[in-house]
């Protein structure tokens, strides 16, 4: 049912916690599903230069949201921005039906970070 790149991240997840300042934070939730992602991250010349996450939520999203840390650092503003929900899903190896709201939730945060950054 789920991949083993899903299992890995859900077992083993990265960059879990917060960044301080500097470091720009970030909260959304899915109100559909309650799930929480507070997500962190600190720029340095232009990308991403440490990340972190916090969620509250199902397997789906604790996993993504490891997948999505590790995907963004070094990347660029214009790379974040072109962040879309089946990237999010290739990154853990895909997600069932009722699961493809945690990537949703990952743009969303990275879109609301985009927003709010300030370098």
């Amino acid at each position: 049912m789920y991949s083993e790149a899903f299992l890995d991240h859900f077992k083993n997840p990265r960059n879990v916690g917060e960044l301080g300042l500097p470091a720009l934070t970030v909260e959304i939730s899915n109100p559909a599903c309650g799930d929480i992602l507070r997500l962190s991250a600190r720029f340095h010349s232009g990308k991403v230069a440490e990340v972190r996450y916090k969620v509250r939520g199902c397997t789906a999203s604790i996993a993504s949201g490891s997948a999505l840390t590790e995907w963004m650092k070094g990347k660029t503003r214009v790379d974040l921005a072109a962040l879309r929900p089946e990237m999010v899903e290739a990154e853990v190896g895909g997600l069932i039906p009722e699961s493809k709201h945690a990537a949703v939730l990952c743009v969303d945060g990275v879109k609301k970070l985009l927003l709010e950054s300030r370098e």
